[in-house]
């Protein structure tokens, strides 16, 4: 590993920080058969999260794990395609006789499957072949019931069902099919907090009271500084005491963030050389740089008003009270209607996110661009 700081993905539990506690909690209550639920802001480390636990030997030694990430999907249709491609590519490593159980329940998708010159399946199905996703998602848990090891499914963003045309009955079906699922355990993850709520503490929802909830808080600073101190020392290099306190306060704790500082800050570190605050400080502009253009591109989209409302957000951080005459007054705004109006907007792109009433740029370099950008 030429860079300790991973930036994605999951590379083993000695790149991986803390959440001793979480990780035990959750590999027990999944081993005890638990459906359980992980609701937390995204770039905290969720899916993460999920692999540390797919790695623990009580898991990895005697379950199928599957993870699929539902993020992009827009119907059943997408979802029955990712659901199966990460099976297939999660078995496959496994042996013919493995991967074969799992083709041979997918009556429906059969001849259209194509093998490499390994004579390994490939999933290079396309969303037309799937004619009839509800009876290949039948087909999938069919199969989830009779594989030879129990199994353990993550399903990651699981709120974007909500999104499908149809999902009121996609939630439905997938309750009905994890019901009759004995061999199976589940874990849903996801970063819309309200959306995660309706669909597992509604008494109208399918998925009431399904599940056990965790929810995650940022990784502690006085577990993180000590982890990236050892990252430093184990390659011959050394960060100073006051560093990474400055840099978790500047990402906020967020481990997606801290991680791609602490990244760029290692890579232009030498050889026993130690890195200071100053340095960490232009490697934050580095990255700012870097996406520069990306951000100029998104706020040139904004209407006027609502470039103005985020920048008042941006300023403060943690801003409350946005429709009060003292928020309105303070960052030369206009109505609390006008205000809402743009905040609605910005919310519905994903540029702020909202919890118990406080508002922040959901993108923390974002905010840090825009503070440097008035």
């Amino acid at each position: 590993m030429t860079n300790p700081f991973i930036t994605k993905g999951y590379a083993g539990p000695e790149y991986f920080c803390d959440r001793e506690k979480e990780t035990q909690d959750l590999t027990s209550l999944l081993l005890n058969g638990n459906n359980m639920a992980i609701i937390s802001p995204r770039r905290l480390g969720k899916t993460e999260l999920i692999c540390h636990c797919f790695a623990q030997p009580a898991i990895r030694d005697h379950y199928h794990t599957f993870l699929v990430d539902i993020y992009s999907t827009n119907t059943l249709r997408d979802f029955v395609n990712l659901f199966g491609q990460a099976i297939l590519e999660e078995l496959k490593p496994k042996g013919r006789k493995v991967w074969e159980g799992f083709i041979t329940s997918l009556k429906s998708l059969q001849a259209q499957f194509s093998f490499d010159f390994s004579g390994n399946p490939v999933w290079s199905l396309g969303l037309a072949n799937i004619d009839n996703p509800s009876l290949t998602l039948q087909e999938i848990f069919q199969y989830l019931r009779n594989a030879d090891r129990p199994c353990i499914v993550a399903i990651d963003e699981f709120q974007q069902i909500t999104r499908y045309p149809d999902g009121a009955n996609v939630e439905a079906a997938l309750r009905t099919h994890i019901q009759h699922c004995m061999n199976a355990t589940f874990l849903f993850a996801g970063s819309k907090r309200h959306l995660m709520g309706e669909i597992f503490s509604s008494p109208s929802r399918p998925f009431y009271q399904s599940v056990l909830t965790m929810g995650l808080d940022p990784i502690p600073l006085e577990k993180y500084a000590p982890f990236a101190q050892r990252m430093f020392n184990n390659y011959g290099k050394a960060l100073a005491n006051d560093v990474a306190p400055l840099v978790y306060e500047r990402s906020r704790g967020i481990t997606s963030y801290l991680q791609r500082v602490m990244n760029v800050l290692f890579l232009r570190t030498s050889q026993g050389q130690t890195a200071t605050t100053e340095m960490a400080e232009e490697s934050i502009e580095y990255i700012l740089d870097l996406l520069s253009e990306n951000y100029e591109t998104q706020y040139s989209q904004m209407t006027e008003r609502q470039r103005q409302v985020l920048h008042a957000i941006a300023s403060e951080g943690d801003a409350t009270a946005i429709t009060s005459g003292a928020f309105i007054k303070r960052h030369h705004l206009w109505s609390p209607s006008s205000v809402m109006s743009a905040v609605k907007g910005l919310m519905e792109k994903d540029y702020i996110t909202e919890e118990k009433g406080t508002y922040r740029v959901y993108d923390e370099f974002f905010g840090l661009w825009l503070r440097r950008h008035p």
